[in-house]
C-alpha cells in the first residue's frame, strides 16, 4: 500500500505518543473551519493509510521517508534535492514556512538566501537562532521547516494535492519536535495549519492555537523583501511570540 502512494519507508518505530488514529486530531486544530477546496481544483484526499505511516516514525526514518517521498510529481520535476528542516530538534520555537525556493533546492536547508538572512536577523534580535549548540538554552533555538518539502517549478504556488501529500511530513516533525511556540510564517503555512483562508492581516496580532501550542501568524521574509513598510508589523508579530513564549514558561 505506501508504496503504491509513492512513499518509501524505512523501517518504523514507534513512540510513545504517536496513536494510529489520530490523524484527525492532529492535522486539525481546536475551533479551526474547515477550508473547502477551489471550485476548479480537483478533490484533494490525504491518504490515511499513508499519514499513519509517517506518524511512527522517529527523526531518522522521518529523513529518509522524505528523501525517498515520490507520493506528487514534484519528485520528478526537477528538484535537486528534498527540504528537510533545520534546527535542533529539542527547541521551543518552531517557524514553519511555505516552499522551498531555488536556493533552498540548492542547499538543501529551509530559509536561505536573502530571505534567509533576514528571518536569521530577525530571530538573532531576540536572541534566537537556529544553528546547533548544545550549551544553548532550548528556549533560545528554532526548528525550521516548510510546509512543502520539494521545491515547485519556477517557485510557483503549492498544489492542493502537493500539501496534502507533504502535510503528514510537517505534522509528524510538529510532534517530534514539541515546540512550544509556533511561527507561521506566509500564506500557505497558515492555510496548513490554521485551516483559513483569512488574509494574514486578519489573522496577525493575536494568538492563535494548534493542538494546543500558541500560534503566531506573520509574513513570509520573501514577502517583507517586496514590502518594506510591512516589516514594522512582522516586527510586532515577533514579539507577540516572544511574549507568549515566555508566559507559557512562567
Amino acid at each position: 500500500m505506501l508504496a503504491e502512494m509513492g512513499l518509501r519507508l524505512p523501517p518504523q518505530v514507534a513512540l510513545a505518543e504517536a496513536e494510529p488514529s489520530a490523524l484527525a486530531e492532529v492535522v486539525e486544530p481546536a475551533q479551526a473551519p474547515s477550508r473547502p477546496a477551489p471550485p476548479d481544483a480537483a478533490p484533494v484526499v490525504v491518504q490515511r493509510d499513508r499519514a499513519r505511516g509517517v506518524d511512527t516514525l522517529d527523526w531518522t526514518g522521518l529523513r529518509e521517508a522524505v528523501a525517498g517521498c515520490t507520493a506528487c510529481k514534484l519528485c520528478s520535476s526537477g528538484r535537486r534535492q528534498t527540504v528537510f528542516g533545520v534546527g535542533p530538534t529539542q527547541a521551543h520555537w518552531m517557524v514553519v514556512g511555505e516552499a522551498p525556493g531555488e536556493q533552498e533546492d540548492i542547499q538543501g536547508e529551509p530559509f536561505v538566501g536573502k530571505s534567509g538572512q533576514l528571518l536569521d536577523n530577525m530571530l538573532r534580535a531576540l536572541g534566537l537562532s537556529r544553528r546547533e549548540d548544545a550549551s544553548s538554552d532550548p528556549a533560545r533555538q528554532v526548528y525550521i521547516a516548510n510546509t512543502l518539502k520539494c521545491r515547485p517549478p519556477r517557485n510557483r504556488n503549492p498544489q492542493p494535492d502537493e500539501l496534502a501529500q507533504c502535510e503528514p511530513f510537517l505534522v509528524r516533525q510538529i510532534a517530534l519536535v514539541r515546540p512550544r511556540i509556533i511561527l507561521a510564517m506566509g500564506r500557505f503555512a497558515v492555510q496548513s495549519l490554521l485551516r483559513s483562508d483569512e488574509p494574514i492581516g486578519r489573522l496577525r496580532g493575536r494568538v492563535h492555537r494548534y493542538q494546543g501550542v500558541p500560534l503566531i501568524v506573520t509574513y513570509h521574509p520573501a514577502y517583507l523583501l517586496r514590502n518594506l513598510e510591512d516589516k514594522a508589523r512582522a516586527w510586532d508579530d515577533l514579539c507577540l511570540a516572544a511574549e507568549t513564549a515566555a508566559a507559557a514558561r512562567g
